[in-house]
């Protein structure tokens, strides 16, 4: 049975689920940051994917990327899947905006989080959870 890694669900707040991943929403609210992780027991890596599922996954993070890009207004979506501290495949979009903290530069060791007070985290879920509804075909899950 697919688990979360302790560290994302740490991390992350669950906005809902695809037929292939789960969509996280990651507790920082300096950037709009949300994670795909392929729901497939111990994979590490896309190219241990089925071909399939590597499609789909694709698919998926090129639909996200774009509905976050239009949604927040961003000047890039940063993509990647690194896995050094977290080995459980999992793939980052993060908006990126010409004035964030981080520009030009990756998100990664900038400052420190700032973690979502409960009514923003609220209302910005639900606020995704609409803008995800119809190009991942995104269902609410209520468990990590």
């Amino acid at each position: 049975m697919f688990e979360l890694d302790g560290r994302l669900a740490a991390d992350t707040f669950v906005l809902g689920s695809t037929s292939l991943n789960r969509v996280l929403l990651m507790n920082d609210a300096r950037f709009p940051w949300l994670i795909l992780v392929p729901e497939r027991l111990d994979v590490s890596e896309p190219f241990e994917l089925s071909e399939a599922d590597q499609g789909q996954l694709w698919q998926e993070s090129m639909r996200l990327g774009g509905a976050m890009k239009a949604h927040f207004a961003a000047d890039k979506i940063n993509v990647a899947a690194l896995g050094n501290q977290v080995a459980q495949l999992h793939v980052h979009h993060i908006a990126r905006f010409h004035a964030d903290a981080a520009w030009p530069g990756p998100v990664w060791g900038v400052g420190s989080a700032v973690p979502y007070e409960a009514a923003a985290v609220e209302a910005l879920m639900h606020e995704l959870r609409s803008v995800l509804r119809q190009p991942l075909s995104l269902t609410e899950a209520a468990q990590q």
